[in-house]
């Protein structure tokens, strides 16, 4: 499958959970229903790591990767963290664009750091999407 396809899956699961977030999230602490969450992770990815093989791949991981991954570990929990919090506090058709405005910062984030191109069509297109998801809040 192409980077494509596996961003609509991405696009479609995320959608999803952020449904049935708001649903778990209800009645309970947001950082417990987060850890409760991460539990049903690790062992889920770890399945998918195992049946495809790619734990093969594990010798080949550098401190450089460990270091970035651990940091990209520490900032998604901050990010689930803090999403479980807003789901818990809002409606999830607000939240869910409004957690979306991460695209902006990536776009800025990957154009400083990585040297990825920022195209007039780009930006435009970022724009817009910001837009939509700023006309989301009351």
């Amino acid at each position: 499958m192409s980077w494509f396809t596996y961003a609509l899956l991405s696009a479609g699961f995320a959608g999803a959970t952020a449904i049935l977030a708001k649903i778990g999230v209800q009645g309970i602490p947001s950082t417990l229903a987060t850890a409760v969450r991460t539990c049903f992770i690790l062992p889920f990815t770890w399945a998918v790591v195992l049946v495809a093989g790619d734990y093969r791949s594990g010798a080949h991981l550098s401190r450089r990767t460990l270091l970035f991954l651990g940091l990209s570990g520490a900032t998604t929990g901050l990010s689930w963290l803090a999403y479980f919090r807003a789901l818990q506090l809002g409606p999830a058709s607000h939240v869910a664009p409004i957690d979306k405005l991460s695209l902006p910062l990536t776009i800025v984030l990957a154009a400083t750091f990585l040297r990825e191109p920022m195209t007039p069509r780009l930006i435009a297109g970022v724009l817009l999407m910001a837009c939509g998801a700023l006309l989301t809040v009351r």
